[in-house]
């Protein structure tokens, strides 16, 4: 057993999303969202080294210690697997291990629309998960392509950076590839899935011009693209993927774009105050004939007016969202001031909270 699974144990045991090792602290855990500090010495830089070269594959230390990070997965079998991340920092070395559950959760089990499951027996399109670092992108993407491979009898393949959740074949045909290990990049591996007779194609990340050109690609050409990006609502994902490309471009990517989207969902997590944990609020979008327009014309700025009518249609805007958690106590008025698109709407209930707390105080 490495020296270093006593912690990643103590992860799974206490709930922690992630543990914190930094040269010259203490361990730290992330429980429900808050840094908690292990109660341990503080660890010297050549022993946290040590303790984590002992479970790191030899390629990725040469990596590491070539570039000053790497990233890679670790599993302790029947436990869970982790997401790794090494880097250097001023004291020495520090590391962040996220924590991937062994069993991937379904969408009715993590409380997501049922939308969702529809939306991975599409035949065809591109589906995009966004939010911020840490918002759950990675869980929820498992969580639709578990079903498909419930549902469908299709060929799945998935690139990552690393592979995080492991699908085990069940009506479908599962193929996994990490970056770095199974291919040298997305791209290079969306070009070859293309000749791979594949159904369903996750892209862990849309990170740069050609991923996101071979990616429109696939799904124009009769494939099912799920991935990710780093934005926080519909409207702001359709500019970034139309603002990568050069500007002669756009007209023919806002043309693609519009055909081959079927989905924005964009995920932002909360800290719960109602009971210990977090909750995911989701902004819908789905690419109706309307919404399809609006790409195509340039005139993205109008989807949060679309977004807002279309209920019928299964889409919900962030700020909706955020709304229904407030109005039942599940979060605070001042994180969702923070993390609300239209803050006008929420600075009445902080307010109100001040207000009601400033009563509560003894005379």
């Amino acid at each position: 057993m490495a020296k270093i699974d006593a912690f990643l144990k103590l992860m799974v045991e206490t709930g922690a999303s992630d543990l914190h090792l930094s040269a010259g602290n203490p361990p730290i855990l992330r429980v429900h969202g808050d840094l908690q500090r292990v109660k341990y010495k503080a660890l010297e830089n050549e022993e946290l080294k040590s303790m984590l070269y002992e479970i790191t594959p030899e390629e990725k230390i040469k990596e590491f210690e070539e570039s000053g990070d790497v990233d890679f997965g670790f599993e302790i079998p029947g436990l869970a697997r982790f997401r790794v991340n090494f880097f250097q920092q001023h004291r020495g070395v520090g590391a962040v291990f996220r924590l991937i559950p062994s069993q991937v959760r379904t969408v009715e089990e993590l409380g997501l629309p049922p939308i969702l499951n529809k939306l991975a027996l599409l035949p065809k399109g591109l589906v995009l998960v966004t939010g911020p670092t840490g918002s759950g992108k990675s869980t929820t993407l498992a969580a639709m392509i578990d079903y498909a491979n419930r549902m469908r009898k299709d060929h799945i393949i998935t690139i990552e950076d690393p592979i995080e959740f492991v699908h085990k074949p069940k009506n479908c045909l599962v193929n996994q590839r990490e970056v770095g290990v199974h291919t040298r990049s997305f791209a290079a591996a969306l070009r070859a899935a293309l000749r791979e007779d594949p159904d369903i194609i996750l892209v862990g990340e849309m990170r740069d011009l050609e991923t996101i050109q071979l990616a429109l690609e696939a799904a124009l050409t009769g494939h099912l693209v799920m991935s990710t990006l780093h934005t926080i609502s519909a409207s702001q994902t359709v500019d970034r993927i139309i603002e990568i490309f050069p500007h002669d471009q756009q007209p023919q990517i806002r043309s693609s774009l519009a055909e081959s989207l079927r989905a924005v969902i964009s995920q932002t997590m909360f800290k719960r105050i109602d009971r210990p944990g977090r909750v995911v609020a989701l902004e819908i979008m789905i690419a109706t004939p309307a919404v399809r327009n609006l790409i195509r014309e340039g005139k993205t700025y109008q989807i949060p007016s679309i977004i807002q009518t279309g209920r019928k249609y299964g889409m919900v805007s962030l700020d909706d969202a955020i709304m229904e958690y407030l109005q039942k106590g599940i979060i605070a008025p001042e994180e969702a001031l923070n993390k609300a698109l239209d803050k006008s709407r929420f600075i009445p209930f902080v307010k109100e909270a001040k207000l009601a707390d400033f009563t509560e105080i003894p005379g």
